[in-house]
């Protein structure tokens, strides 16, 4: 009988889940959204309970698309957004709403721990940055001490799932590893990181690799659900780490370009790699004795979705009318796509976005393009801050939302100056490699059995004319950031 295995992702703007059978083809998915808040400028919430809410409408959705399929799963994976700080109380449940990875109020905590401890960034993959775990634990230790000191656990969003599905406190080092407290040699939690943020051992997870089995289906939930009880759930992975698991990308040299609501260039490497000066994130991978290099943009496919909506047009009609306009590089305004912040190569979360440029004959589709080229300027500063450690880039997969576009492929291949592929069925992203996850967690089977990369869909080569008139922009884009920078604080 073919078995069944539910990825679930637990992102920013959605929770996605799907359904893959044992040859790997996806069988049902679903989705279902919740806000973030914003609370003060600079600040971005969520409740940890909308995305138990989400969960239970997708699976409860594809219960009812796919009844056979879920009467045969046989695991859970999980993957969901890296860094978001879930606080929980002695009954494990939220003692606020969780502050996520675009939050940017812990600048102050983030400076401290750099000045105050800055060999630990050589051990725990990167330098400390707004948003991430330790430093958002660190402002709530200063800013919120009576709630920090009820908290009995920190966990990450896709645990606070597991948490609801299994009743374990367990995280994989892939996720782990965005906290700012991982010792990523050891794949351990680090001793000088946890007492620099103000955290004892005891309120952090138990650490598994994203393959092994983390816990198992309470029985209230299968029978909520219609699925076998006590099936496995796997330790899984952050969200870049898990989508590169789902497209076959555990081996150096096959690196990706992820474009969701934030955007990563994910390099695997068989060692541990650290670059502190290049802002590049040197994590563990999802699986054992692999790890990554990371270019992370705290803006992607989320920025056009941005711009579509405040201009008021449907996004795949803009996207479709930006691939029909085609439009050279060398014309039209310029973009920093910084609407959140940005971590690579700038460290600064008081970036913003802006339009350098603008004339009479801006329209929509103009500045949609820039919008779009904006963001494969960013993509390409993260892949030149990688290269900086040695690791050379021949290529980029493409995943994520924004392998959806029509026009962005195209534009990303002329601003990178390499080939931009894309694979069959990569845009279900880290629920698919959730599900792969669970599989692996169940049977035991080797990654490399599995893991493989899915047929290529089509192929963007860079135009050689377009490369260059993109590279001459590239430059105009980093000095209008360099010009710029001394404002961005004084908002």
């Amino acid at each position: 009988m073919t078995r069944a295995w539910l990825g679930l992702d637990v992102g920013t703007s959605a929770t996605k889940a799907v359904v893959v059978g044992d040859d790997g083809a996806v069988v049902a998915e679903a989705d279902a959204s919740y806000p973030m808040l914003h609370p003060r400028p600079g600040f971005a919430e969520q409740s940890p309970d909308s995305w138990w809410g989400a969960v239970d409408t997708c699976v409860r959705s594809l219960h009812a698309e796919a009844p056979q399929a879920l009467a045969r799963l046989a695991g859970i994976g999980l993957s969901g957004q890296m860094h978001s700080a879930v606080l929980l109380g002695a009954d494990d449940r939220p003692l606020r709403d969780a502050i996520l990875w675009c939050d940017g109020r812990s600048s102050e905590e983030a400076q401290r721990l750099h000045r105050e401890h800055p060999r630990l960034a050589e051990q725990v993959g990167v330098m400390p940055m707004p948003g991430f775990t330790g430093p958002m634990i660190a402002w709530v230790r200063a800013n919120e001490p009576e709630l920090f000191e009820r908290v009995r656990h920190f966990l990450l969003p896709k645990d606070y799932i597991r948490l609801r599905l299994t009743g374990e406190i367990i995280t994989d080092c892939s996720d782990a590893s965005g906290t700012w407290m991982l010792d990523e040699v050891t794949r351990n939690w680090s001793q000088p990181a946890m007492d620099a943020v103000g955290v004892r051992r005891e309120q952090l997870a138990a650490l598994v690799e994203g393959s092994e089995p983390a816990g198992r289906l309470r029985d209230a939930v299968a029978d909520a659900w219609g699925v076998p009880r006590n099936i496995v759930v796997a330790g899984g992975g952050g969200d870049a780490a898990a989508g590169g698991v789902g497209i076959g990308s555990i081996a150096e040299g096959s690196a990706f370009l992820s474009l969701g609501t934030s955007g990563q260039v994910f390099v695997p490497t068989s060692t541990y790699r650290p670059a502190i000066d290049t802002l590049v994130h040197a994590f563990c991978h999802a699986l054992p004795d692999l790890w990554i290099a990371m270019g992370c943009m705290l803006t992607g496919a989320s920025a056009f979705d941005w711009f579509a909506r405040a201009v008021g047009q449907n996004v795949a009609a803009l996207d479709q009318a930006i691939a029909i306009a085609g439009g050279e590089a060398g014309e039209g305004p310029i973009f920093l796509p910084y609407l959140a912040g940005e971590r690579t190569p700038h460290n600064n979360p008081d970036a913003r976005g802006v339009f350098f440029g603008l004339d009479a004959r801006c329209d929509a589709t103009t500045m949609g393009r820039a919008v779009m080229e904006g963001v494969a300027f960013a993509a390409a500063d993260c892949r030149d801050a990688i290269a900086r450690t040695g690791l050379r880039i021949e290529g980029l997969d493409l995943i994520g939302g924004g392998a959806q576009s029509r026009a962005w492929p195209q534009i990303l291949a002329d601003v990178l100056d390499c080939p931009i592929r894309l694979l069959q069925g990569a845009n279900k992203g880290p629920a698919y490699g959730a599900a792969t996850l669970a599989r692996l967690a169940a049977t035991g089977e080797k990654p490399g059995e599995i893991c493989r990369r899915p047929p290529l869909a089509r192929e963007f080569q860079p135009r050689p004319v377009f490369a260059e008139r993109a590279a001459e922009r590239h430059m105009r884009f980093r000095r209008i950031y360099r010009s710029l920078e001394p404002c961005f604080g004084a908002w």
